[in-house]
């Protein structure tokens, strides 16, 4: 991809107050998108650095606090980006999870599932359902890319639930790529390990650096990736190099998914 090749371009992230939604946005901007609609759930702080950002690259920030699993919330996202008459690309980038051992069937209640599914499937599900009309009004035909999971493919990941919303998600955007067609495109990117803060949050720094060191030590390509390599490749989806590419499921693990038996006849 080139510098330029997000020209104009009306973006909305989900998420996008940290970690790998804000790595989308800022990438897209320093593209030459035009305006990028960020979405927070709770942080506005850690939202605005992302807005600065992404003006620091000439592009336009527009804040909207919302919760995804909110259809309410999803309507409002997709109307701050109606001044511009259309969005070219739509990142579903929202995401939550519980931490829980996959053996440990006590210790998942029926609530979480519900919790991560409203967020993780029902979300993205609602913000193409928002955003359709002004997808379809992009002059090429609007990208939908889904931040899924290593954990949809393979089942592992942080909890049960968590790897049941991921794999859902990439089903889905089976669906909607065959639903949408020809107007709008619909991917998903599905990363392994992302070294993040919101990762830190859940099982502490001390877990974290032992599973940063882990993921690297056991990747063919030995690296831990971070939330700005993941963005190129959602970015890519999205981007008008990707133009004949929909419901396709892009594993971004740097190869960690090659040791796993699930996707040998992939």
């Amino acid at each position: 991809m080139a510098q330029g090749d997000y020209q104009d371009f009306v973006v909305v992230v989900t998420g996008a107050s940290t970690g790998l939604g804000r790595a989308v946005a800022v990438e897209v901007a320093s593209r030459g998108a035009k305006a990028v609609v960020i979405n927070y759930a709770r942080n506005r702080d850690d939202a605005e650095e992302t807005a600065r950002q992404v003006m620091a690259h000439g592009a336009e920030a527009v804040l909207v606090q919302g919760d995804v699993a909110n259809d309410e919330d999803c309507r409002k996202i997709a109307e701050a980006a109606r001044p511009y008459g259309r969005i070219d690309a739509l990142f579903n980038n929202a995401g939550t999870t519980t931490f829980n051992t996959h053996a440990n069937l006590d210790g998942v209640s029926a609530d979480d599932f519900h919790k991560l599914y409203a967020v993780n499937v029902i979300g993205p599900y609602q913000m193409v359902r928002a955003c359709r009309a002004l997808l379809e009004a992009a002059p090429q035909p609007g990208a939908v890319v889904m931040t899924a999971s290593i954990a949809g493919v393979t089942g592992i990941g942080s909890s049960v639930p968590y790897a049941a919303s991921k794999g859902a998600l990439n089903t889905m955007t089976l669906s909607l790529a065959r639903a949408l067609a020809p107007k709008i495109r619909v991917n998903s990117v599905c990363p392994g390990f992302i070294d993040t803060p919101w990762f830190g949050k859940g099982v502490g720094e001390a877990a974290a650096a032992r599973v940063r060191e882990n993921a690297a030590a056991g990747t063919p390509l030995k690296a831990a990736s971070t939330a700005e390599d993941i963005a190129v490749s959602a970015v890519f989806l999205a981007s008008p190099y990707s133009r004949h590419v929909t419901g396709e499921t892009l594993m971004v693990d740097a190869g960690s998914h090659l040791g796993f038996a699930p996707l040998v006849a992939r």
